[in-house]
């Protein structure tokens, strides 16, 4: 069995769906987690009024606003079983995911964690994806260095990657699906079910990708840092992460002189040269 982990804030408008989506599956699953960071709207009530039509148990937990890494990471404290999936409360999923998901895993028990392909919506309208955001299979990590190329709905992962690889990173505003991919994916291999089995509707200026738009890198610039100093890397992605953080650092240092900022500016265009003599 698995278990559905849905973190939520003030989604009262869109969690409704993203439940009815899991309840159709094909493949029932174990358990549905809602862990609602600190929601000041209705999202609770609609997820108390979902669970009494469907007749269908949903663990609630409402905690402080934390974030969204803070969630998922109850989520994963709170559940019961060894497969977990993660469901942001504004997507959706096709009703054969789980099913189609679960085999494939079965069928590679060496892989901890797989992902699907995507459908994205924009305001309703269908968005055709550029070749970079097509999802990887195997060994990502060239590919998870730039972007997060790993949908956070996409995901079933098993337990142990947890345990292994350790939690989402609740310093982190945004970006910490990237980090956690990036960690993971220099060890181990990801396997794509070549299918668009997940849906997101996204453009909303509510959404962290949005609020966080403008200042995403310095998040991305973090983690690169913390990947070259912690994960033990092999050389060659060693010298592969330390290109990506010159890279991402020229880019936004050189954004912030234009911007007036250049002190912060050069801070970030010196950072790259505290790596350059570290072998891993």
């Amino acid at each position: 069995m698995l278990s559905v982990i849905i973190p939520t804030f003030n989604r009262a408008g869109f969690i409704y769906k993203a439940l009815l989506s899991v309840v159709r599956q094909t493949c029932p699953c174990g358990e549905i987690i809602v862990v609602d960071d600190g929601s000041t709207d209705r999202t609770g009530d609609v997820v108390q009024r979902f669970s009494a039509k469907y007749n269908t148990p949903v663990r609630y937990f409402y905690q402080k606003n934390s974030g969204v890494s803070a969630a998922r990471n109850r989520g994963i404290a709170e559940a019961a079983n060894d497969i977990l999936c993660f469901l942001d409360s504004d997507d959706w999923w096709d009703e054969r995911k789980l099913d189609l998901q679960s085999a494939a895993m079965a069928a590679a028990p060496e892989y901890l964690i797989s992902h699907t392909r995507e459908t994205w919506y924009r305001r309703g309208e269908l968005v055709n994806q550029k070749k970079k955001h097509a999802p990887p299979h195997g060994d990502i990590f060239s590919r998870a260095l730039a972007m997060c190329v790993v949908g956070m709905s996409t995901v079933m992962v098993r337990r142990q990657l947890f345990e292994e690889y350790g939690f989402f990173d609740e310093t982190l505003l945004c970006c910490e699906d990237y980090d956690l991919w990036l960690r993971v994916s220099a060890k181990e291999e990801f396997l794509l079910i070549d299918e668009p089995l997940t849906l997101k509707d996204g453009g909303r200026p509510d959404q962290l990708s949005v609020i966080h738009r403008l200042g995403m890198d310095t998040w991305r610039i973090r983690s690169l840092c913390n990947l070259l100093e912690h994960c033990g890397l092999q050389e060659e992605q060693y010298q592969l992460a330390l290109a990506e953080l010159r890279r991402k650092c020229t880019i936004y240092g050189n954004g912030c002189i234009k911007h007036g900022r250049p002190e912060e500016g050069q801070r970030y265009l010196d950072l790259p040269r505290q790596f350059i003599k570290h072998t891993p």
